[in-house]
């Protein structure tokens, strides 16, 4: 199989092309463009033009739009993070000129009619009470939110209410128009569609496009500065308590990135081998869920574990975790230990490797940021050198008590 190839048009947009074998192909847009380029009065308004790609065009309508791709049994997703908005679709190979063009509508030509953000306006309200709802979630955006006080980087993405209730379709505009200018945009694309097949549909809608760089805000980005070890409970009606432990972490170009990563695994992620889930569901019952989490954003990073406990066993389950950091920062992972995380890291990314759209997806972000897309064979192979020594250094860095952070949803 030949690999990816990456190219750039004159316009400025990017594009990343990797052949895989099936009927089955993956292609959208990643956009670098997020919660942080909000202005104070915008808050929320990434999100809501993810919402509002799919309510109109020069050329649709909104039903058009999502039976465009619906009618031959495809799909078109959007989601929206910090940094980044993605738009994409998931449809047959023979379909794949359906997409593109669809997608290149949707991004090039919304038109965010007053009656249909009236509408959905709504729509993205009811989401913030249901996220609301959601304790375990919204922990997370209320951690950012203490770590990076005054900041667009501690914006909730979902928006403010306020802010909200009073954006107008020119808002909209104005925020197309500075932020998705072209040299912002990427192209990705998984498919088995020959190579000249599918490159004579990216010359016939993403040629023409209008060269907006010049117009890019991306330099203006705000700084960003984050607090370190600070403790706040808030007094929530739960059942349970939420806890959010966590420290600056490495941003995306760090070279300490990958270490981070790999201890995070041990500690508390998706296997249920985890440090922190043997520690405290499997040996004391004291949870039902914990995990670790690693962020890596341009810019700066986030480290953070997470639990939900009874209320009287908030200190223990601390104890207990202080312990397990205790443990990474002062020995030295053994061989034999070293040897079977790298085994159970390497399988997991060799499975995810075969989810196409999760790997269109991460293709799309790391053309973004490093004009390449590493293979999944030399990630394993970055795996496989990493040194106990080495990963002792990042947990004395980031699991340093002195610095660790602390939000606690609890009773008063």
């Amino acid at each position: 199989m030949k690999q990816e190839r990456v190219l750039q048009f004159s316009n400025g947009i990017r594009a990343i092309l990797h052949p895989a074998a099936g009927e089955v192909c993956c292609c959208g847009f990643a956009i670098k463009a997020g919660t942080r380029d909000e202005l104070p009065y915008e808050q929320g308004i990434a999100h809501f033009t993810e919402h509002m790609l799919f309510k109109g065009t020069t050329h649709r309508k909104a039903w058009q739009i999502l039976d465009r791709m619906g009618a031959v049994g495809g799909e078109i997703n959007a989601y929206t993070t910090k940094e980044e908005i993605f738009l994409y679709a998931i449809c047959l190979k023979k379909d794949y000129g359906r997409a593109l063009e669809l997608m290149c509508d949707m991004l090039f030509h919304s038109t965010f009619p007053q009656h249909e953000i009236e509408s959905e306006r709504e729509v993205v309200l009811d989401e913030i009470n249901v996220y609301e709802d959601s304790p375990a979630e919204l922990i997370y955006d209320d951690f950012e939110k203490l770590l990076y006080p005054g900041q667009t980087f501690g914006y909730n993405i979902l928006g403010d209410v306020d802010c909200l209730r009073a954006m107008k379709t020119a808002d909209f505009q104005h925020f197309m128009q500075r932020c998705f200018t072209t040299d912002r945009i990427v192209f990705f694309s998984m498919s088995s569609m020959p190579e000249k097949q599918e490159l004579r549909l990216l010359d016939k809608y993403l040629k023409e496009i209008p060269d907006t760089s010049a117009a890019s805000v991306l330099s203006e980005r705000q700084q960003v500065k984050m607090q370190v070890a600070v403790r706040e409970s808030i007094n929530r009606q739960t059942h349970q308590a939420h806890v959010l432990y966590g420290n600056a972490a490495y941003h995306l170009y760090s070279e300490q990135r990958l270490p981070l990563f790999f201890l995070n695994n041990i500690l508390g992620g998706p296997g249920m081998n985890s440090l922190l889930n043997n520690a405290l569901r499997e040996k004391r019952g004291l949870v039902y869920t914990v995990e670790s989490v690693v962020n890596a954003y341009s810019d700066s990073g986030l480290f953070s574990i997470y639990f939900g406990c009874d209320h009287k066993d908030v200190q223990r389950c601390l104890s207990i975790v202080d312990k397990e950091l205790k443990r990474l920062r002062e020995t030295p992972l053994t061989e034999a230990r070293l040897r079977a995380a790298k085994k159970q890291l390497q399988g997991q990314l060799a499975i995810a490797s075969e989810n196409k759209e999760s790997q269109a997806l991460s293709m799309g972000k790391s053309l973004l940021y490093f004009d390449y897309f590493e293979s999944v064979e030399k990630v394993l192979n970055q795996i496989e050198a990493l040194s106990a020594k080495q990963l002792q250094e990042v947990a004395k860095e980031v699991f340093h008590p002195d610095t660790m952070s602390l939000l606690v949803y609890g009773e008063s």
